[in-house]
């Protein structure tokens, strides 16, 4: 371990988990402008985002059982929609190991006020006992948690029988981990993760089993407008086939169409695991050299290959000190641990970042620790 300053920095110092890189090489001058000052209603408006849900469909390797539409607010405003949506009509099971996870709990217990509401929890580092899940009842939970680093290992543990459905916050995963989408009646994402995209933009995934829902069940309270997803008891197909609930950022939707035209020529879903997989070694092998590091996920299956979380054996104050270092040094911007997080680092490895970008960052690492703990 080198105390001494690195020479070399990484030639992009953006490990922020969200949001996160943009892919490698981006200019504003790679997107198709055409559509901008145009409806979104428009021929070409609704083309466009048309097309960002058909490259989604292939890159992401949605089966043709589910359809895919963009909404509002982020990963979060398509989270709330499915459960605004689809929840009341059986009990249901609340998993939350981290922050996000917390809030889905807090939103269906003291907004819907649903009763027959069971938390299903576990600490930072730790995922909860998945046995004790009840698919009888629906189900809501994070893929991987962003602010703990602790994924599922896989989608075994929901059976293909289940009764109620099977809701998945997958925003940090999506594009980086499997998804078995036999599994998942309900995928949500933000294109913010590992497409690097902007902001204020969600996809939702519905199964037919999701369909089938929104089509026979009315939920007891009223429904804002952005969460409607049924008109006269039928879906509303347009949302799926490229309009939207409220006005998009036509930009913002050239720029995920970027950045999946981009993930094709990487090799598509297989070539984005491999990447965020590479990164994610990166990072664990210094975990691992270093006797003052740990993974914040405790079990090796179930660690984030997108969002590494680690703790250090320092003062609380150590972590807050690195970050303020490295950023001074332009050698890391916003790897601090999540707010509710324990104290320490979270390095995304998402996809878009590059492998030798992180490798120059390990030895920053030693000498911000050295800097931090020094006298």
């Amino acid at each position: 371990m080198t105390t001494t300053k690195p020479a070399t920095r990484p030639e992009c110092a953006h490990f922020s988990s969200g949001p996160c890189a943009k892919i490698p090489g981006w200019t504003a001058e790679l997107l198709n402008t055409d559509a901008l000052g145009r409806s979104h209603r428009s021929s070409l408006g609704k083309a466009r985002l048309k097309r960002a849900i058909e490259l989604t469909r292939e890159v992401l390797e949605v089966p043709a059982t589910h359809l895919i539409g963009v909404v509002p607010a982020s990963d979060t405003g398509a989270v709330e929609m499915a459960m605004w949506s689809l929840l009341g009509a059986r009990p249901v099971d609340m998993l939350a190991w981290e922050s996000f996870g917390d809030g889905w709990v807090s939103d269906v217990v003291k907004q819907l006020k649903l009763k027959d509401a069971h938390k299903i929890a576990a600490g930072y580092g730790a995922l909860p006992d998945l046995s004790t899940v009840d698919f009888d009842h629906d189900v809501v939970f994070t893929w991987n948690g962003t602010t703990s680093g602790v994924r599922v290992a896989d989608a075994n543990w929901i059976p293909d029988d289940r009764k109620g459905l099977t809701i998945c916050d997958a925003t940090s995963a999506a594009f980086a981990q499997p998804l078995d989408f036999s599994k998942l009646d309900v995928v949500t994402f933000s294109w913010q993760k590992v497409l690097g995209g902007e902001g204020a933009h969600g996809v939702l995934i519905l199964g037919p089993r999701a369909v089938e829902r929104l089509e026979s069940y009315v939920p007891a309270w009223p429904l804002p407008k952005i969460f409607r997803l049924t008109s006269g008891g039928k879906l509303i197909a347009g949302i799926f086939e490229g309009e939207t609930i409220n006005t998009p950022s036509m930009l913002c939707v050239e720029d995920c169409i970027v950045a999946l035209e981009w993930a094709q020529k990487v090799g598509g879903l297989k070539g984005l695991m491999a990447r965020a997989d590479a990164n994610a070694a990166v990072v664990q092998k210094w975990i691992d050299s270093r006797d003052f590091a740990a993974n914040l996920a405790k079990v090796e299956a179930t660690r984030s290959n997108t969002s590494v979380c680690l703790t250090l054996q320092a003062e609380e104050s150590v972590p807050k000190k690195m970050v303020k270092l490295l950023e001074a040094e332009k050698a890391a911007f916003d790897i601090g641990s999540y707010r509710d997080a324990p104290p320490g680092l979270r390095i995304w490895c998402g996809a878009t970042v590059e492998t030798a970008d992180l490798e120059a960052l390990m030895p920053w690492l030693d000498w911000a620790y050295a800097q931090a703990t020094a006298g």
